[in-house]
């Protein structure tokens, strides 16, 4: 339960401003079809966090805890002063989703827009810290959903309202912490 919590709020906290976020209010008022869009986001995060998970869950395998313990530690600490840069959306990976319908362009540009993202990359160090995958992989699932759906059906009406730097400060707060502990060994 512990992987599916922490999993969950993290992501949800990243997602908040993040360029994916952005890409969905986007999408939301370029094809005005929330339910179509809402389930490419699913879809594009299932396939794209499972294989993060996993990368990381090979990684720790291949490398072992005590060097796994350093890069995850190191990592979370990177992600903390990351989610200290706002991001910005990339006008390639809405005009790469032209010519295909509402949920093959948005699972397709949310995919690549995911690609390399914090949320990526936190999901990796997830799969890496945490058993099971599944939970890992269902938590990141579930934090991309809430940070984005409401986007999808509300628009900037939520983004207009939530302070997303204090949102952010937060998420960097809470990696920072659980990059200090996986460096000290707590919770190993």
């Amino acid at each position: 339960m512990e992987a599916f919590l922490i999993s969950t709020g993290i992501v949800a906290l990243a997602e908040m401003g993040d360029k994916t976020q952005l890409l969905s209010l986007v999408l939301a008022a370029r094809f005005k079809r929330p339910w179509p869009i809402v389930a490419g986001i699913f879809v594009a995060t299932i396939l794209n966090h499972a294989l993060a998970g996993a990368a990381g869950a090979w990684i720790m395998a291949a490398v072992g805890p005590t060097v796994m313990r350093w890069v995850l530690g190191l990592s979370f600490i990177a992600m903390a002063v990351w989610m200290l840069i706002p991001d910005k959306l990339d006008e390639g990976e809405v005009k790469a989703s032209r010519g295909l319908g509402v949920f093959a362009a948005t699972t397709w540009a949310f995919f690549l827009a995911e690609m390399g993202d914090k949320t990526q990359i936190a999901t990796i160090a997830l799969g890496a810290q945490y058993a099971p995958l599944f939970a890992v992989v269902v938590g990141t699932t579930l934090g991309m959903m809430l940070a984005n759906a409401p986007v999808v059906f509300f628009g900037d009406a939520i983004t207009r309202r939530v302070p997303i730097k204090l949102v952010h400060t937060v998420a960097a707060l809470i990696f920072a912490v659980l990059g200090v502990m996986a460096l000290l060994g707590v919770g190993a």
